[in-house]
């Protein structure tokens, strides 16, 4: 679970740096300020990340569950990007992008799976 969310901001801060209009394209850049938007998205997504792993180390239920569920839904990933790389719905950045997000979402479905088996075995946090 650590490890996910650090690939996931090591990603993120890459994407920043390599291709930063992956974002500024989805968060429609606003008069030129395309280092205000970044640094935003950055700095909320790192405190979003923060407190998920503060509660995965204080092996907070409410994390679990939040945790759990929005993994399993993140198996909606893989149709969405299958579809976007068709070009039957429109995609939100260039086609590596659209790859990695499902990608990500098949990573998490993984998880997700991961820690029903660990919950049924040992309950909240219980290991698999």
């Amino acid at each position: 679970m650590v490890g996910f969310f650090v690939l996931v901001w090591i990603a993120l801060v890459a994407i920043l740096v390599l291709a930063p209009e992956v974002y500024t394209q989805t968060l429609q850049e606003v008069d030129g300020k395309r280092l205000a938007i970044e640094a935003s998205l950055l700095i909320a997504l790192s405190v979003l990340i923060a407190v998920i792993l503060v509660g995965v180390f204080r092996r907070w239920r409410w994390t679990f569950w939040l945790v759990l569920i929005a993994f399993l839904l993140g198996v909606l990933r893989l149709p969405a990007s299958a579809l976007q790389l068709a070009g039957m719905m429109p995609a939100s950045g260039p086609s590596w992008y659209e790859a990695l997000q499902g990608v990500i979402g098949v990573v998490q479905f993984l998880i997700a799976i991961a820690m029903v088996a660990g919950y049924r075995k040992a309950g909240v946090w219980g290991e698999f």
